[in-house]
């Protein structure tokens, strides 16, 4: 229910209390059922205060498995403890419990943050002058046979197109 805005919700609230069918606002809104039904008993219970949410909302490890404990521990449906917890979708109580489960019964902290994608790769410091010298003739022989072969690269594909144009 991420993609809706707060007025669509109120609008499907509002739409279910006139007497329009699940099946009816699913199609005219996208989303399932299942959905529509939960945000309509989530704001039954909770008012629409529940749904003014500017950012995320943080769950410590230890709140996370106080609400796992309750389904998992204290045999209550997944639907009324995300409920009673003001969740934005069961979902994602339906995640937590799944990877509580994957790691061994303990909570593990997602990381937050982009992963680095290159290594840095850290400097030779202890480089003396001679290895320093060495290192940058032999880039600088590099770079010149470089220059070389796209000047020999050049000069080939313009004579091609010399010739081409003679033919026409």
């Amino acid at each position: 229910m991420s993609k809706l805005s707060y007025d669509d919700k109120i609008n499907i609230y509002n739409d279910r209390k006139k007497g329009l069918s699940l099946n009816s606002i699913s199609k005219k809104y996208g989303i399932r059922r299942e959905g529509i039904e939960y945000l309509i008993r989530l704001i039954d219970k909770h008012g629409f205060d529940v749904l003014r949410t500017n950012k995320n909302k943080y769950y410590t490890p230890y709140q996370k498995e106080q609400i796992i404990n309750r389904v998992l521990i204290g045999n209550e449906s997944i639907n009324s403890v995300a409920i009673d917890e003001k969740l934005t979708s069961r979902g994602m109580l339906q995640n937590w419990i799944k990877k509580y489960k994957e790691n061994g019964y303990n909570i593990v902290e997602r990381k937050r943050g982009r992963s680095p994608t290159m290594k840095v790769t850290k400097k030779k410091e202890n480089e003396t002058d001679k290895e320093k010298i060495k290192r940058l003739e032999e880039e600088n022989l590099y770079l010149k046979a470089e220059l070389e072969y796209s000047k020999k690269l050049r000069a080939v594909v313009q004579a091609r197109k010399n010739q081409q144009q003679k033919k026409k």
